[in-house]
């Protein structure tokens, strides 16, 4: 037992990287436990697989549950900055994100069982009601665990190697606590009874969340801390919004974002991809598996990459090399699986080589999209250090939760787009857990949206990118400045003369 616990109260970095280190194997792998919890919350209720569950488990029509993803997620991206104001305003003795991480996830797990429940025996307008009334519960209650929770990274250490390392543990947790409760739900057509009854699968999967998001997100609250200071003053909401379009690096993140919603199509499409392209429902969760390793070899080279290159790390290039290594793999994606899914006869399942092919694909593109995605997390967090620097105050949860804000935009307009376009293709809905004939428009929309849209998004993205004006060089600077006049306001503090020249702005 002292062997773990010695290694849980070891630093995450040890190697000198020029700056002050934190954080310790305990409280990383207890950050990672949240961020579990929100993996099994977001992998449910947030991707492919809530779509399906409202089409073709409660067999609401497409075009009511495109509006529904919508309407619903326009509502939950609207309560981000409120809750990233609200959080910032808060003051209590265990701080001001871990109070939200403590009691948030109650009603989070409450909302999932109602949602989930589901009863497609009712009447198709009570149906509708109780499914709107689940989904915008669940969505206002995931902001306030999610925006503390994502928040509480900035607050945990200034130092942008270790937040990295920091973040590609927690990406780790994220993924494998996160596919636990969607594997049933994958795995369902290779399983006895489940796949034959797909909505008890979901249900089932929703009550392992529901119990486990609260048990985790004990763990980050307990041995987790704060450790940056916070000022009495912070923005209101629209100040929020004038802070957005006067944060250069910030409006090019959040535009990337708006773009990164291309890439997020193919995710909402995968579930009817399978059924309707592929022919063969059991390919669910052989993709699933496919795209598992992208996020652990994130987590395990990016931190690498940023520590070994040190001074030379720079994580604007590191963004533009995954936006077109994103472009080349989708491309070749297309490509390759063309003839096999477009031109095989309607009804049959595509060959074992074309299935192989979009298992192959499906793998390498989760490269640049974890790549990036992690790379991005310390890319928000400089831009926190950017308002810090440009004028004085640290507001970690406005502007987490402006991202947020996009994060939630890109889930609800790509689950939008996809729904959209299936209804306007005329898609045909199932009538039990078994793949259904389409028409060719659906058959290309799926396709396309599978190969193309993201291979488009990834390039649209290197536009807004390209004026993200934040290098590894000037953040450096930008943070050594920071912390000299942290080190002033302590010593004027403490009544101790400041030295000679130095004033609050360092000019």
């Amino acid at each position: 037992m002292s062997r773990i616990g010695n290694f849980l109260d070891r630093k995450i970095v040890t190697k000198d990287v020029g700056e002050q280190t934190y954080i310790s194997w305990r409280e990383a792998l207890s950050y990672a436990m949240g961020r579990g919890a929100q993996g099994m919350s977001t992998s449910m209720t947030a991707s492919k697989y809530v779509n399906f569950f409202i089409t073709d488990v409660l067999h609401i029509d497409s075009g009511h549950a495109s509006n529904i993803r919508l309407f619903c997620g326009i509502f939950d991206a609207i309560n981000d900055p409120v809750m990233g104001v609200l959080v910032d305003k808060t003051r209590t003795k265990y701080g001001k994100m871990r109070p939200y991480i403590k009691f948030a996830p109650y009603f989070v797990s409450l909302f999932m069982l109602m949602f989930f429940i589901g009863n497609d025996k009712l009447s198709y307008g009570l149906k509708l009601a109780l499914t709107v009334f689940a989904f915008v519960g669940l969505d206002v209650t995931y902001t306030a665990f999610d925006v503390p929770m994502g928040a509480l990274a900035f607050s945990m250490t200034p130092n942008g190697t270790e937040r990295t390392k920091l973040y590609g543990i927690a990406s780790i947790g994220r993924m494998i606590l996160g596919a636990i409760p969607t594997a049933l739900v994958a795995f369902a057509a290779w399983l006895p009874y489940f796949n034959t009854h797909l909505d008890k699968a979901y249900l089932t999967a929703a009550v392992a969340s529901a119990v486990f998001i609260v048990i985790l997100t004990r763990f980050t609250f307990r041995n987790t801390k704060e450790r940056l200071e916070h000022h009495d003053e912070v923005p209101g909401v629209k100040e929020c919004l004038r802070l957005l379009f006067s944060n250069r690096p910030l409006l090019m993140l959040f535009l990337g974002n708006i773009l990164f919603v291309l890439i997020k199509v193919p995710e909402q499409a995968s579930f009817y991809y399978v059924y309707d392209s592929l022919f063969n429902a059991k390919y669910n969760g052989l993709l699933e598996i496919a795209k598992a390793p992208g996020s652990v070899l994130a987590a395990l080279f990016v931190p690498m990459i940023v520590e070994k290159l040190g001074e030379r790390s720079d994580s604007k290039k590191f963004y533009q090399a995954c936006c077109v290594l994103g472009v080349l793999i989708n491309g070749a994606y297309g490509l390759s699986t063309y003839g096999g899914i477009m031109k095989k006869p309607d009804g049959t399942p595509v060959s074992l080589l074309t299935g192989a092919l979009v298992i192959a694909f499906t793998f390498f593109a989760t490269f640049p999209l974890e790549f990036k995605n992690l790379m991005q997390k310390e890319m928000e967090a400089e831009t926190v250090d950017y308002v810090e620097y440009r004028s004085g105050r640290r507001v970690e949860g406005t502007m987490l939760s402006i991202m947020s804000f996009t994060g939630k935009l890109e889930g609800t307009l790509s689950s939008f787009i996809t729904l959209k376009t299936l209804n306007f293709t005329n898609r045909v809905k199932h009538t039990s857990d078994v793949p259904t004939v389409q028409n060719r428009q659906t058959q290309w929309a799926l396709f396309l949206m599978t190969t193309a849209v993201p291979a488009l998004g990834y390039l649209l993205m290197l536009i807004p990118i390209h004026f993200y004006n934040i290098t590894g060089r000037s953040h450096r600077e930008m943070m050594a400045e920071i912390l000299r006049r942290r080190q002033m306001t302590a010593d004027a503090a403490a009544g101790n003369e400041p030295n000679e020249g130095d004033n609050a702005h360092g000019e």
